[in-house]
């Protein structure tokens, strides 16, 4: 039977034609693991650690992920100066030049132990915590977890170069990195309160989100409904009594109050005709409507807080004189697709 109509699929050529079959990939992986291997030599030992409050345990090992040594250290992660000492000379001991100093990059004690290793001259690696759980499946097809495996297993995947250096300890880099950890917490925020919003007018009053097309990205839309939840504490009868001139005026002096030109009217127009609107759960809508309200107030003050953080960020970049990065939308927040109360659909 002969098939019509099917063409092979192209196969992407994933190497260079310079006679050595060695792709830009393989390149990579190998210069990767070139920086890897200078700083896990096989001269060093290598000095696993589980971190954790106040218990650090600590083993010594060498590239066939033999433990040297090992030591429980009660203290906090910036008293883990004598266990990184002790360490060096528990590998010194056994012959070797020096030691690798590898953890988990759980929390911020990782940066702690990495600036105690810089500052004895050590070398320091993290390893993914993915990784470790799957090492641990995969020592003897158990869950079991207990600390001191952990950091033979930190040291195993260091040996095997499965880690990778840490970004180095910089002040304006490390000032850009929890700026950066600050915006990801309030866009989190911001969508779990769009979601809140969006879940509760579903419920009592579903005619509300149908006014616009992108209803959380309009400003006309937040301006009001924000008026009819707040102004009006979220009685309805009361919107429609006051009348659709009224509303409008309302909304206006709301628009202009967050920096706006002018609302879109028909928006406006159409939730005013959603007031008369029996659909949702009626016994519940003072007080979803109340929560909407203190909703709505705490989503406008996660975006200033997001606005000052990127901001900030933006400053950070140019005293680094980075022209552009990847991860950082600077257009306005009203022009992106995260949802913002400052544009109109």
């Amino acid at each position: 039977m002969r098939l019509l109509g099917l063409v092979s699929h192209r196969r992407r050529r994933t190497f260079m034609g310079n006679g050595s079959g060695v792709s830009r990939g393989d390149r990579n992986r190998n210069a990767r693991l070139t920086r890897l291997r200078a700083l896990v030599p096989v001269t060093n030992a290598i000095v696993g650690i589980d971190l954790a409050d106040r218990k650090q345990m600590v083993v010594v090992t060498d590239h066939d992920w033999k433990v040297l040594a090992g030591k429980t250290f009660r203290c906090h992660a910036w008293d883990l100066g004598a266990a990184l000492d002790w360490a060096g000379r528990q590998a010194s001991s056994k012959g070797f030049a020096g030691v690798t100093v590898a953890c988990e990059p759980t929390g911020h004690r990782w940066r702690v132990l990495g600036q105690l290793a810089v500052e004895r001259g050590m070398p320091f690696v993290c390893v993914q915590p993915m990784l470790t759980s799957w090492a641990r499946r995969s020592e003897d097809l158990t869950f079991d977890k207990t600390d001191e495996k952990d950091a033979v297993i930190i040291a195993r995947l260091t040996a095997q170069l499965r880690c990778y250096v840490p970004e180095p300890i910089d002040e304006t880099w490390g000032r850009l990195r929890h700026l950066g950890a600050r915006r990801a917490q309030l866009l989190v925020e911001s969508g779990s309160q769009v979601q809140q919003i969006r879940a509760l007018l579903e419920c009592v009053w579903p005619a509300a989100l149908q006014t616009a097309r992108q209803p959380f990205r309009s400003s006309t839309w937040t301006a009001a409904i924000s008026v009819v939840v707040q102004r009006d504490g979220a009685d309805l009868a009361r919107t429609r009594r006051l009348g659709l001139t009224r509303l409008e005026s309302a909304v206006r002096r709301e628009i202009i109050r967050r920096g706006r030109q002018r609302p879109c009217m028909r928006i406006v127009r159409m939730l005013f005709a959603a007031l008369n609107d029996p659909a949702g759960v009626v016994n519940h809508r003072p007080g979803a409507l109340e929560w909407v309200a203190l909703l709505l107030g705490d989503w406008l003050e996660t975006h200033r807080r997001l606005l000052d953080t990127e901001h900030r960020m933006t400053a950070v970049l140019e005293e680094l004189q980075v022209d552009r990065v990847g991860h950082i939308d600077h257009r306005p927040v009203r022009d992106r697709g995260g949802g913002d109360p400052g544009r109109d659909r």
